[in-house]
């Protein structure tokens, strides 16, 4: 008896120290690769050089599309409050739409982005701009850090504190555990102060306006008023949005250049190669367009962000899917070659990447508070006010600006019917119970103020 226990006794000794074995072998070997998630806030997906935009210069993003993949129709679902950037956050790190929690933040016993990568065996860092995000579930990364919002907008050096301590970090980093680290900007939101290396890289007059600028919205869309909208007056003129976009480009170069610092020094140190570098925004803004300045709408300028993936086992290519941000959580999961949980809204795009399908959704489902839902299909898209019982349907392919509403012409009434009736199946889908008709409609008509 008391042999057969010594016998036990050194076989668990030795099964342990195989284990332990294992374990240091495994993490010897982890070459899983680092993503390194760079996210801005309020940029425009017409706002990168190398994706068509001739007066804006980018050449950190530019090399990321010239080596990487690009998706052209990514999207923030919508929002529940006029800080589209809280609920667009909080569907990133959860994976879900925002009508799956009451309220601005998700909780954080939610499956969730920085929790699913820990479990996957990374070391998961976040820094970031603190107001209207997903603190409780930032709090779940093993470093998480914030720059003060005003201050880091008015140093004219939009993302350097963010740079340097990241930096810093893989400088003194020994470990060989992969990494995740997503570094959220507060810029290019407002207020937009950058140093003059970057603002006398453009001459305000030169600045094209947006194809679809327009001194005044032609109606009430329900949110006309909103602090964004108040950034500029009424009607707005061709100098007051040129003015802006100098403001708006010039951070965004600025950003540019330190995340390009960021690129160089993981490259100096050897680690570039070994990194998935991806880039996006919390959603876009209007600046101009349609005569809006926020993101409170569901035009494809608010709604869409760039999307950019680059690094290791992702191909040169771009595709057309329509894709959610929420997507994201799934996709660097898998990326990671981690665990996906179930009962997500979003979908990993890996498969898209890996050139396996060409989409992972066939319609594309947006909402604002109670006054904007919309719909897209293929290249159709229809815009609904029930606030006003309004509707807009346009042709994207034939006008990507959104410019000519085609919801009144008789030969478009079968397709109108057609979309109102996915959206409502959307709406069911995603839990959102909003009604799209008004029985007491507003006029829609829009008098806006006078004065600031």
């Amino acid at each position: 008896m008391t042999m057969w226990i010594g016998y036990r006794f050194v076989a668990s000794l030795l099964a342990g120290a195989f284990a332990l074995m294992s374990v240091g072998l495994l993490c010897a070997a982890d070459k899983r690769p680092n993503i390194l998630f760079l996210f801005a806030d309020d940029q425009r997906p017409d706002t990168i050089a190398a994706l068509g935009n001739d007066a804006i210069r980018t050449p950190t993003l530019d090399a990321l599309v010239e080596r990487g993949f690009v998706f052209h129709n990514a999207y923030c679902l919508g929002s529940n409050v006029g800080a589209v950037c809280s609920p667009s956050r909080n569907m990133l790190m959860t994976g879900r739409a925002y009508f799956r929690w009451n309220g601005r933040l998700a909780s954080p016993e939610l499956p969730n982005l920085p929790a699913t990568m820990k479990q996957a065996g990374y070391f998961t860092y976040h820094h970031g701009k603190r107001g209207n995000t997903a603190t409780a579930i930032q709090a779940l990364f093993d470093v998480n850090k914030y720059v003060e919002d005003k201050p880091d907008r008015l140093s004219g050096e939009p993302g350097k504190v963010i740079v340097d301590e990241a930096i810093e970090f893989f400088a003194q980093r020994t470990s060989e555990q992969p990494v995740f680290m997503y570094l959220a900007f507060s810029n290019p939101h407002d207020p937009r102060v950058a140093h003059e290396r970057f603002r006398r890289q453009y001459e305000p007059a030169e600045i094209p306006l947006p194809k679809n600028y327009l001194p005044v919205h032609p109606f009430d869309n329900g949110e006309m008023t909103v602090r964004d909208e108040k950034l500029a007056p009424w009607p707005r003129t061709e100098q007051e949005i040129r003015s802006q976009l100098h403001d708006y480009y010039a951070t965004i170069t600025g950003l540019d250049f330190h995340m390009g610092r960021l690129l160089r020094a993981l490259k100096e140190q050897g680690r570039l190669d070994n990194t998935i570098v991806m880039f996006s925004a919390d959603h876009g803004l209007a600046i101009g367009s349609h005569g809006l300045m926020g993101k409170q709408s569901l035009y494809e300028h608010s709604m869409q962000a760039p999307l950019l993936f680059a690094g290791p086992g992702i191909p040169h290519g771009q595709s057309d899917a329509l894709v959610y941000l929420l997507d994201l959580f799934p996709t660097i999961a898998d990326l990671g070659g981690g665990p996906i949980p179930n009962g997500l809204d979003g979908h990993s795009l890996k498969p898209i990447l890996q050139g396996k399908t060409s989409s992972v959704r066939d319609s594309l489902f947006l909402a604002y508070r109670d006054v904007q839902r919309a719909i897209r299909v293929g290249d159709w898209k229809l815009i609904r006010y029930p606030h006003i019982n309004r509707t807009q349907l346009f042709n994207l392919a034939a006008d990507p600006d959104e410019m000519h509403d085609l919801s009144a012409a008789a030969e478009h009434q079968s397709r109108v019917e057609q979309l109102m009736a996915k959206l409502a199946e959307a709406q069911r889908q995603y839990g959102d119970s909003a009604p799209l008709t008004s029985q007491k409609p507003r006029s829609g008509e829009f008098e806006f103020p006078h004065s600031r």
